[in-house]
Formats: C-alpha cells, sequence, structure tokens
C-alpha cells in the first residue's frame, strides 16, 4: 500500500465506523482534558470502552482532578472500579499517578513522553495518545486494533507494537498520525474485528491483503 492510498482509506473507515456508532467516538467526546484522557487511557488497557467509559464517569463524579483521587482510599477506589480489568492494580496505579502528579508535576499533565512514562500505569501506548490529543505531538499510540489492522492491511510487517509505531511513524503521512489510533480503533471495534471481520461489507477490501485472516464475515 502506498502513500497515496492512505488518506482515501483513513476517511472511509473513519466514515464507516461512525455509521456504526464505534464506541471509541463516544470515548472521545467525552474526554475533554489531558487528565481526564490519561486516566481514561490508563483504565482501558483490556477492557471495553464502554465498561471504562462508565467507570470514569463514576469516579468523576466523586473526585475529578489529581489531589482529590490521591485522597482517596484504595479499597473506595477499587469499588468505583469494579468491572474494570484488573481493577484492584488499576486502583493502585491510578492512586500512585496522582500522587505523582501533585508532587511532582504541581498536578499538571506533562506534555512529554519522558516526564509521562514515569507515571505509574502509564506505558508507551498511553502517553501517545494524550500527546497526539491534547499536546499537538504527531506521535502515534498502538494498541491492539493499530497493531492487529496495520499488520492485516500490509502496511507494515511487525511482531511487537513498538515495531509498528516505528513502521507507522515511516509510512503515514504527518498530517494524519495523531488520528490514526482513532480511526483504527474505531474499524477495530467495527468492522475489521480480531476474530471474523466483516470483510464482506468492507470498503476498503479492494486494496486490503488480509494478512492473517483465516475466517471472515
Amino acid at each position: 500500500m502506498n502513500k497515496l492510498q492512505i488518506p482515501k482509506m483513513l476517511k472511509i473507515m473513519e466514515n464507516e465506523a461512525s455509521k456504526r456508532n464505534a464506541p471509541v467516538f463516544k470515548v472521545e467526546s467525552a474526554r475533554t482534558t489531558p487528565f481526564q484522557s490519561l486516566v481514561f487511557v490508563m483504565l482501558s488497557a483490556r477492557t471495553k470502552d464502554n465498561t471504562t467509559l462508565k467507570a470514569v464517569e463514576k469516579l468523576f463524579a466523586i473526585a475529578d482532578n489529581a489531589s482529590d483521587i490521591s485522597k482517596l482510599e484504595t479499597t473506595k477506589l477499587e469499588t468505583i472500579l469494579y468491572g474494570v480489568g484488573f481493577y484492584r492494580v488499576k486502583a493502585k496505579n491510578l492512586q500512585k499517578m496522582c500522587r505523582m502528579l501533585v508532587d511532582e508535576f504541581s498536578s499538571i499533565v506533562p506534555d512529554n513522553l519522558e516526564d509521562m512514562l514515569k507515571l505509574p500505569g502509564i506505558g508507551r501506548k498511553s502517553a501517545n495518545i494524550v500527546l497526539a490529543r491534547h499536546f499537538g505531538h504527531n506521535v502515534i499510540g498502538v494498541d491492539t486494533h493499530v497493531h492487529r489492522i496495520s499488520n492485516r492491511l500490509g502496511i507494515v510487517k511487525t511482531k511487537k507494537p513498538e515495531q509498528t509505531e516505528n513502521a507507522l511513524m515511516n509510512k503515514i503521512p504527518e498530517k494524519y498520525l495523531r488520528s490514526l489510533n482513532k480511526t483504527f480503533v474505531a474499524y477495530g471495534q467495527t468492522i475489521c474485528q480480531p476474530v471474523s471481520p466483516l470483510c464482506s461489507i468492507c470498503k476498503i477490501n479492494n486494496i486490503c491483503p488480509r494478512i492473517g485472516v483465516e475466517k471472515s464475515r
């Protein structure tokens, strides 16, 4: 796939996912501040977006800033986050992250990768999503959807997310880097699903080699 095909492909993917109300679009509209996005992406690992959204809405109704969340008892956080994958571990990391934000960053989310990676529970994917959405960095957050679809389309040929990130940075035109995560996640939630993707209705199936797809619908 060449670079000239990518802009048209991304537009088609976003339009088709929007028609099907991909959960990530609802999530994007709810994540209005860097701190809210940071909390959401930390909690969203191995958890469906709708489940994470309910948890953060419940959390922010009680405490919506780093200082207030850091003061909550761990057991209280666990109760609020119940249903989120690995909620006990995430409750502890969230508390530690908020304390670090208060103590070391004056309750302000850092705007660079090096400092953001110091925060408990925040990995490269999560940091890049926040940096792209709120600080204008031309970076890509590579989650399971992005990694899977990039390889399935043949844009990259990689084994690990960091390899995918590096490869995509060289393949995707700069103006589309920041929105790529949202577009791929939305398409992965609705059409290009992990198991039995909906290839029969996919509007880009004419340019997709379906690498690794054993069964489709």
